[in-house]
């Protein structure tokens, strides 16, 4: 997936970085661009200034004039949602590549405006969505691209847990699900062609607190998302049921195991007359664990040299949006929505 064209840095080059936005996810992106090889943290802005200690030597800038009159190639924008639009507009306007923490934007109308800026101006845009660089997904997709699962006829999900105190401006779907509806396309490789939903309102907050949605792929998987934060247990796990078994990615652990379908005869006659699989063997497989915020950092910086890139561009967090409101939509109506 590699991008090449206009704006696209000379491959090695050190990148002269900024980020705006130094709150709970702006921090440990500090933290991240200053360990990536040919990324050099240059400036940070935050006009709340610099809570968590993570600037350095730096010196704390205002906005993202000051952080763009500091003479960067590219930020990392770590703003609340609704200031998505404002600050990577005014990047792109001052050619400035940039990856926009998720969701792109607070709506598919604000999105679309962003990634057609940095279209048109032939920089580099991307969405940062980290769960797509968690070691357990990244082998998920890599093993049903390969076959090893043979039809995908299902992939479900369930991230729940307690209440995250840094959200005050988006409810559960788009601070949470849209992890979901993004990793979901991405792993089967095709957009969604339907969506319904129901929400719910149990903390005395303004936005919905739980989630469940279920929908179709344009190539035919039936899809499943549970999402919530106010469940005292924290769950991350993808499952995705195919022909010849079953991949369970659990995202805390970055663990993946698979579960294949049975041969076993069962002779207890209550089960055996049940015309399905059964359990095969199992095996968790071992795998490299890096810390996916560093991956996803790192794959920025190869769309920037112009090498291949598994970064996410803006058109994706665009379809992303579009099936987040479409679920708030089906919420809404009690109705089917059609994308």
């Amino acid at each position: 997936m590699g991008a090449a064209g206009g704006g696209v840095l000379p491959a090695g080059q050190p990148i002269r970085m900024g980020l705006i936005g130094l709150g709970s996810m702006g921090r440990h992106h500090a933290r991240v661009i200053r360990e990536v090889e040919g990324m050099d943290l240059v400036a940070v802005a935050d006009p709340h200034g610099d809570k968590h200690g993570v600037a350095g030597p730096l010196e704390v800038l205002p906005d993202v004039a000051a952080l763009i009159a500091a003479g960067i190639d590219a930020a990392m924008v770590a703003v609340p949602t609704y200031l998505h639009e404002p600050v990577a507009l005014a990047l792109a306007e001052a050619g400035v590549h940039a990856m926009v923490e998720k969701p792109i934007a607070a709506t598919v109308e604000e999105g679309r405006r962003v990634a057609a800026a940095f279209a048109d101006a032939g920089l580099v845009g991307c969405v940062g969505y980290v769960e797509r660089c968690n070691p357990a997904l990244l082998a998920m997709r890599e093993r049903i691209e390969a076959g090893e699962l043979g039809e995908v006829y299902q992939l479900t999900t369930s991230r729940q847990g307690p209440f995250p105190a840094r959200i005050a401006d988006v409810g559960v779907v788009k601070d949470l699900a849209t992890h979901d509806v993004d990793l979901t396309a991405w792993i089967a490789q095709a957009g969604y062609s339907t969506v319904s939903a129901q929400v719910t309102h149990r903390s005395g907050r303004e936005h919905e607190d739980m989630v469940v949605a279920t929908g179709r792929l344009a190539n035919g998987i039936i899809v499943n998302h549970v999402v919530n934060w106010l469940s005292p247990v924290k769950i991350r796990q993808v499952v995705a049921t195919g022909e010849k078994g079953a991949f369970i990615a659990d995202m805390l652990s970055g663990d993946l195991t698979f579960v294949a379908n049975g041969d076993v005869a069962n002779d207890w006659d209550r089960v055996a007359v049940f015309r399905g699989v059964s359990e095969g063997d199992s095996i968790r497989y071992a795998l490299a664990k890096r810390e996916p915020l560093r991956v996803e950092q790192e794959n920025f910086r190869d769309r920037l040299w112009g090498e291949p890139s598994e970064a996410v561009t803006m058109d994706e967090g665009v379809h992303t949006l579009t099936v987040v409101e479409a679920i708030l939509e089906s919420a809404a109506t009690g109705t089917t929505i059609a994308l």
